[in-house]
């Protein structure tokens, strides 16, 4: 037995002379892990899920080598990984042990797991089929962006935290410029496997708590010169997070072992939050810390600096509801109710109306819908008008609306055609939502605007543009808004004023309902004119077109 382990003792001189070790390593840095096993905890429901549990004597981690491409480092051994592969499918796996001086002994395992799990539609939009490069959308606002990941389901789905508003926000300072060079590259080859390939030009944008991995210690986030990974695997999973399933496209995607987007937070995981062939939101909790959740926002177009975001081309032939007011009297009783009343605090605006559905209010004459905000003293207030709705009657997600208007004046009026989230009830604003199609103050006479209320981005913070339209108190004109899962794009007289970049991380994704009125004072009506009197908005039709 002596004689053994002199003769072992001599070999494993000799290994550590051939390799280069430090002349004071010692034996038990450089035993090589003997005994490997691996033993498989395949699951039998579909999924695709597979525990790897290795164990190794002398073995200090653990790593594992799967056929997609994708490496993954367990210190203790065991790891779990989803195959994706629809239908019952083998792989092999290459399962290494590593012992102290980098020694190793490997093992090639066999698996055979059902997957019932698949998303070609997202491989088909990241690859266009073959080949697709993707980039910042640096010309659009909240392209990066930081929330929290917990079970807050109002809060963790977007960048409650912080986001950079501004567009190329970035590009203000040099320490984060290099952001908006890269290119993010995914290919198939057969319209199942996926690859990813990060072009960062030779530096990338660093979290300021992994600056040592490309060497560097600054306080702040910034770049760095650092040289990414080449082409990698990438595997496509079903969501788990914590984001609620209607918020999410329910599909995570792990690039390689070292994979990043953009930003590097110390993860290669990121959940798709939405996807379309010029677009893509993704979210990835932070490597080292949990509770944090970034988002990135990908365009397949390169954006160039001034020139804002490119307006997307749909058509919408199906009508799907309409009103052409083409009866006398009141409206329409199975397309149109009421708010009646002040609402609280002048409804939420100190407005200082009261909502009648009384013929001085409301009529259809003539063709046209009139509402008519009235000096009189009625109910405790000073003025009454009318406010119809559609909710309950017809809601809708999507779509293009027209409404050809001829808009009231007087200073202090305040005319609103607008849509709000039909489950404003269980979701108070502005998280259920705000879409105003058309709002005009008679105090800026002929300056229409259209904003958007959601959280973070409300009242007076809301998303909003104007335009100067001539005439509006005497000529009708046409008050449209085109909303998709990716624009919502906002015209008078099918000239585009206004273009806003939905995705899934903002309220606009669900039903919402026609809302049409005329206010009278108020937070943006301001005071009313002594002269005031009386005035009508006329409404000519109401249309709901949608897709195919």
């Amino acid at each position: 037995m002596r004689f053994i382990y002199k003769i072992l003792s001599i070999t494993l001189i000799i290994i550590s002379m051939i390799s280069c070790q430090d002349d004071d390593n010692t034996l038990d840095q450089i035993l090589v892990p003997q005994n490997l096993e691996v033993s498989l905890d395949i699951t039998d429901d579909g999924s695709g899920n597979v525990t790897f549990t290795a164990n190794a004597e002398n073995a200090i981690t653990y790593r594992f080598a799967f056929p997609d491409g994708s490496v993954v480092v367990a210190p203790n051994g065991v790891y779990q990984k989803r195959f994706t592969k629809t239908g019952l499918n083998t792989y092999q796996v290459t399962v290494l042990a590593y012992g102290k001086g980098g020694v190793t002994s490997s093992k090639l395992v066999e698996v055979t797991v059902q997957s019932d799990f698949s998303d070609p539609e997202a491989i088909e939009l990241l690859t266009g089929g073959s080949s697709k490069t993707w980039y910042w959308a640096a010309d659009v606002p909240n392209h990066l962006g930081v929330g929290p990941n917990n079970d807050d389901l109002s809060q963790n789905y977007f960048w409650a935290y912080f986001s950079f508003t501004d567009p190329f926000a970035l590009n203000a300072n040099p320490a984060s410029s290099c952001a908006y060079d890269d290119e993010f590259i995914f290919s198939t080859t057969n319209g199942e496997n996926l690859t990813y390939e990060q072009d960062n030009k030779g530096a990338s944008f660093f979290n300021r708590s992994y600056a040592s991995v490309a060497g560097g210690a600054s306080p702040d986030d910034s770049c760095y010169e650092f040289t990414t990974a080449g082409e990698m695997g990438v595997s496509l999973a079903p969501s788990e997070s914590v984001v609620a399933a209607d918020r999410k496209r329910g599909t995570v995607m792990t690039l390689g072992d070292t994979g990043y987007v953009g930003y590097y937070i110390g993860t290669n995981e990121y959940e798709i939050i939405s996807l379309t062939a010029n677009r893509m939101v993704l979210r990835a909790v932070q490597g080292n810390d949990q509770g944090l959740a970034w988002y990135v926002i990908l365009t397949a177009t390169k954006p160039a600096e001034g020139s804002g975001p490119v307006a997307e081309e749909d058509t919408f032939p199906n009508l799907l509801w309409s009103d052409e007011f083409d009866s006398n009297g009141a409206p329409d009783v199975s397309k149109w109710t009421y708010d009646i009343g002040n609402g609280q605090v002048g409804w939420g605006n100190n407005e200082v109306q009261y909502y009648t559905d009384r013929s001085e209010n409301v009529i259809v004459e003539n063709g046209v819908l009139k509402i008519t905000a009235r000096r009189e003293n009625y109910m405790g207030q000073e003025f009454t008008s009318a406010r119809l709705k559609t909710e309950g009657l017809q809601e809708f997600t999507f779509g293009r609306v027209e409404v050809r208007a001829k808009l009231p004046q007087g200073v202090g009026t305040w005319p609103a055609i607008w849509m709000l989230g039909a489950d404003y009830q269980t979701n108070p604003w502005p998280g259920a939502g705000e879409i105003d199609i058309m709002e005009h103050v008679g105090r800026n006479q002929n300056e229409v605007l259209s904003t958007l209320h959601y959280p973070g981005n409300s009242g007076a913070n809301g998303i909003t543009e104007s335009t100067t339209v001539s005439d509006v108190a005497t000529i009708f004109h046409t008050y449209s808004v085109e909303w998709t899962e990716t624009q919502i794009r906002f015209f008078v007289d099918d000239k585009l004023f206004h273009l806003f970049e939905n995705d899934l991380t903002k309220p606009f994704d669900k039903d919402f309902f026609m809302i049409l009125n005329v206010a009278m004072g108020g937070t943006l009506g301001g005071n009313v004119a002594d002269s005031f009197t009386e005035s009508s908005m006329e409404v000519d039709y109401v249309r709901v077109y949608q897709r195919n």
